[in-house]
């Protein structure tokens, strides 16, 4: 269960409008068209990923999880493990962050949890980044995908905000991440039930 009250938010619901509004355009306009960016990949991406990441242009020791990491939390480039002294531009660390984004999150949970593409757009993003964080397996094995498949959305964004250790110990960056955020970044429950109807 949350340790705070998860409730739907202006920002979230703008986030959500914006990734749709984008989606849209990449799409050629076409509400209807499966754009090259899912509105998912992009909400996620965008709101969820880059500002709970933050950008990092060389690598880095990540004392969490004991290995390297650059750009966006990104720990392998192109299947192989990040090491020490690599850099990277803006641009560079987007497009990679993009293309993982895609192949290695949405397409699994795509395949691996049933009617994932009928999910709320919300609900996919909050499933995406949570992948992103702890694991494609993680997710597809967790109750949050559960409930969701079942149909149960609200319960399932509330689900996720379960994965708040590290070492074992809750860590209030990570119940801020999965809950209601902070003042700068949305949270992913916050995200999720935003783009639930009332």
């Amino acid at each position: 269960m949350p340790i705070n009250k998860i409730v739907s938010s202006k920002r979230g619901k703008s986030a959500i409008a914006g990734a749709v509004l984008a989606a849209v355009l990449a799409g050629g306009g076409s509400y209807f068209a499966e754009p090259d960016r899912p509105v998912a990949v992009i909400l996620a991406t965008d709101t969820l990923i880059k500002p709970w990441e933050g950008l990092v242009l060389k690598s880095h020791w990540d004392s969490f999880s004991k290995r390297w990491d650059i750009c966006h939390g990104d720990t392998l480039i192109d299947g192989k493990p990040v090491t020490a002294g690599m850099s990277f531009t803006p641009a560079e660390c987007d497009a990679i962050l993009e293309k993982r984004v895609y192949n290695d999150y949405y397409l699994p949970l795509t395949k691996k949890i049933k009617g994932f593409k009928s999910f709320p757009v919300s609900v996919q993003a909050t499933q995406i980044s949570g992948a992103y964080n702890f694991g494609v397996s993680g997710m597809v094995g967790s109750r949050a995908a559960k409930l969701a498949t079942e149909g149960h959305y609200r319960e399932a964004c509330e689900a996720q905000t379960a994965w708040n250790k590290a070492g074992g110990h809750v860590v209030n960056g990570l119940v801020k991440r999965r809950e209601m955020g902070d003042s700068q970044r949305i949270g992913e429950a916050e995200l999720c039930v935003s783009g639930l109807s009332a």
